[in-house]
């Protein structure tokens, strides 16, 4: 059974940081990025200037990779480097107002409470005519797109996340850090950004929706280059950066040894093992089975999808914004005529609904029984302004299975926490649309995901030397499909004096048919990887726990919430529920003078257009809205 629906767009217009102007401090940004395999380190530099006559502290909210783990937080004022350490949220929030109090400088990041893709950093107490450079550090997966690039999307565009009217977020405080977004040619700050690739497999290419110096192979078997973008890029796009290996879908994995100094048996002190694996299944059973779906999607991908549904299938069409509103009554049969009706009510569908309010709608879907034989798909398209990203995804795990979800983020900023988030919760797969992309090939990738025959009885089963054991970090795999990715994180216990390789197998049934997959791989670690997996492992698991955490709120009195700040302190990766705190104690003498605020402005395109799709977006000045409940804003 399929729904689909559209989002409605809003008018805004574009405006300074200040009615006053007062200047920036954030002067440059420098991005490094490190591509090993399919995992990425990147390193962010922001460097930060007073040019005033008075101390300042500076505010910069911005957006990151939504599964990234950040892993490292320093600043460097002259010759002294001050490396943040991870401490629970609110204690480090009080250290931080304690360290302003006192005439101290003082650095605190932390991450949204409702949506895991946005940061707040705070500079504070910059005296007149110093100079600080902050060094931000994460590490995060790569997806697969449907032609079998890798993408890694540095996101310059913070787009304002929607509140529903008489709805206010979830936070026991009142206070609401306001940035103000300005159009790229207005933000006073420039971006260099620069890639090095590593893989066992050759780099075929290199593409990104901005302009590269060409790409330069640093050995003769092709496996590791360097490129980097070309001078004068301007803040009009996120960065997307399409990776392309030789063999790219031939599963692997990397054992990489745990920390020397942290305890054996923990999680840092362990090796911990990635997986990536590559299902391929039976030919003869991949014809059998049509699925039909249940789809909320943009309108100008609209025609496409609705011409290639298979007759027979029901499906229906909601359109939402800060209302929502449905074609049918209920999902009806697909057919020549349905189509047709379809096509007509689109077109005179409101094109403007306001925000983006994506519960309601998913509340009134899961609502509707669900109709025999025809496994639900529900394909979301949008843009991703939302605040309340996590109770969207808890609504969309509750009703897992009952259905599965497809997710498209629709343009530049779209919520990468919200889209990947669905998809994974919902047992579907995730897209990214953006410029002047093809949507073809991403749209028709997912529907044939989507009319892949559901895959159940999914186990995952280890052969390994007798005294070594395993512990598995990810959640259980749901969901399955030809053509996509699975990463799996495993801690591995134990030494054995047997031959050092292990095997791990994947059953599942598909379409009454049992299948099997293997993995024969080396228990010997992989050499210069660093802590990559392992940070990358912590943050699967600390999602884990936060997700249970609100399942379980009021239920075990904050257990999860403990757990999780254990481990995210052990690990030195963040959550929801910690932040870095760094304090410049100095030679002890305090900063003079009142202390300035300065809201650092994030860049805002004014529109953006997709020549094939035919979708565009026209924005302006808006207010980017996000809790952060510790700090009154001016």
């Amino acid at each position: 059974m399929f729904v689909f629906c559209h989002t409605g767009t809003k008018m805004t217009c574009c405006g300074l940081l200040t009615a006053k102007k007062e200047p920036v401090p954030l002067k440059s940004v420098e991005v490094e990025l490190q591509v090993r395999d399919h995992v990425a380190t990147v390193v962010s530099t922001l460097n930060y200037e007073n040019k005033e006559d008075k101390p300042l502290e500076a505010v910069f909210v911005f957006p990151l990779p939504g599964d990234a783990a950040v892993c490292h937080f320093s600043a460097t004022i002259g010759q002294t480097q001050i490396v943040a350490e991870v401490k629970e949220k609110q204690q480090a929030r009080e250290e931080y107002d304690d360290a302003l109090s006192s005439g101290q400088q003082a650095f605190l990041l932390e991450e949204s409470d409702q949506s895991p893709d946005i940061f707040s950093l705070s500079v504070g107490s910059l005296p007149p005519g110093e100079s600080a450079s902050i060094r931000l550090e994460y590490v995060t997966e790569l997806a697969v797109q449907a032609d079998d690039g890798l993408r890694f999307c540095l996101p310059a565009v913070l787009n304002p996340r929607y509140q529903p009217q008489g709805r206010k977020p979830p936070d026991t405080s009142s206070d609401i850090l306001r940035v103000t977004s300005v159009p790229a040619s207005l933000v006073p700050y420039s971006l260099s950004f620069s890639a090095r690739v590593s893989s066992p497999r050759p780099v075929s290419k290199v593409e990104s929706n901005c302009s590269l110096d060409p790409l330069q192979y640093l050995n003769t078997e092709q496996t590791q280059a360097t490129v980097k973008l070309a001078a004068g890029h301007k803040f009009d796009r996120d960065v997307e950066v399409l990776i392309y290996y030789k063999d790219a879908h031939q599963p692997t994995a990397v054992v990489e040894a745990g920390q020397a100094s942290a305890k054996p048996g923990s999680l840092m002190g362990d090796p911990i093992v990635m997986l990536s694996l590559y299902p391929e299944f039976p030919q003869d059973v991949m014809s059998s089975l049509a699925s039909c779906g249940e789809f909320i999607i943009h309108s100008d991908t609209l025609l496409l999808l609705l011409k290639s549904l298979p007759m027979g299938c029901y499906f229906n069409i909601y359109s939402f914004g800060s209302g929502y509103e449905h074609i049918f009554p209920k999902s009806v049969e697909y057919s020549q005529t349905t189509m047709e009706e379809a096509l007509k009510t689109v077109e005179r569908m409101g094109a403007d609904l306001g925000g983006t309010e994506i519960l309601k709608p998913l509340q009134h879907i899961y609502s509707q029984p669900c109709i025999p034989n025809q496994p639900r798909q529900v394909f979301v398209f949008t843009d991703g302004e939302v605040w309340n990203t996590k109770e969207i995804i808890s609504l969309v795990k509750k009703n897992s299975g009952s259905h599965r979800c497809f997710s498209f983020g629709i343009g530049e900023g779209a919520s990468s926490a919200l889209i990947n988030g669905l998809a994974k919760e919902g047992g579907g797969h995730a897209q990214f649309i953006t410029g002047a992309d093809r949507m073809q090939p991403k749209v028709m990738q997912m529907l044939r995901f989507a009319l892949q025959p559901a895959v159940v009885d999914i186990s995952v089963t280890w052969d390994l030397p007798k005294g070594v054991s395993v512990t598995v970090l990810s959640p259980p795999i749901t969901a399955l499909f030809q053509g996509q990715r699975s990463l799996v994180y495993a801690q591995l216990s134990g030494q054995s004096s047997e031959a050092a390789e292990g095997c791990v197998t994947v059953k599942y049934s598909l379409a009454g048919h049992p299948s099997q997959n293997q993995l024969h791989f080396s228990l010997t670690p992989a050499q210069d990887t660093g802590l990559t997996v392992h940070r990358l492992a912590a943050r699967t698991l600390i999602r884990s726990l936060d997700m249970e955490e609100r399942e379980s709120r009021g239920e075990q009195d904050g257990g999860m919430k403990k757990k999780v700040v254990e481990l995210s302190v052990q690990s030195g990766v963040s959550s929801a529920f910690t932040a870095f705190i760094a304090v410049n104690k100095g030679d002890g003498e305090a900063i003079q003078g009142p202390l300035v605020r300065r809201n650092v402005p994030t860049p805002r395109l004014l529109h953006y257009g997709s020549q094939q799709g035919g979708f565009r977006k026209t924005l302006g000045k808006l207010q980017v809205k996000e809790t952060f409940p510790h700090r009154s804003v001016n």
